[in-house]
């Protein structure tokens, strides 16, 4: 998976708190990290460590990299 701004390789807590809608589309896909309190994961692993599908994968991917477009 390729985000923009080289998030994939940072961990999710610090996605969360520096883009919160990033949370909220996690959420959609029932990946619960905003409730994690561990959340050093990093965000290329969350997503493709959740056994979702390769749309779905492929969904997330699209709807972050468009939210970080956006910004």
């Amino acid at each position: 998976m390729e985000f923009n701004n080289d998030l994939g390789n940072k961990a999710i807590q610090e996605v969360i708190g520096a883009y919160p809608e990033i949370g909220g589309i996690l959420n959609r896909f029932e990946i619960g990290c905003v409730t994690c309190k561990v959340g050093i994961c990093l965000l290329k692993d969350v997503v493709s460590i959740h056994g979702l599908s390769k749309e779905d994968e492929a969904r997330i991917e699209a709807e972050i990299n468009a939210y970080l477009e956006m910004r």
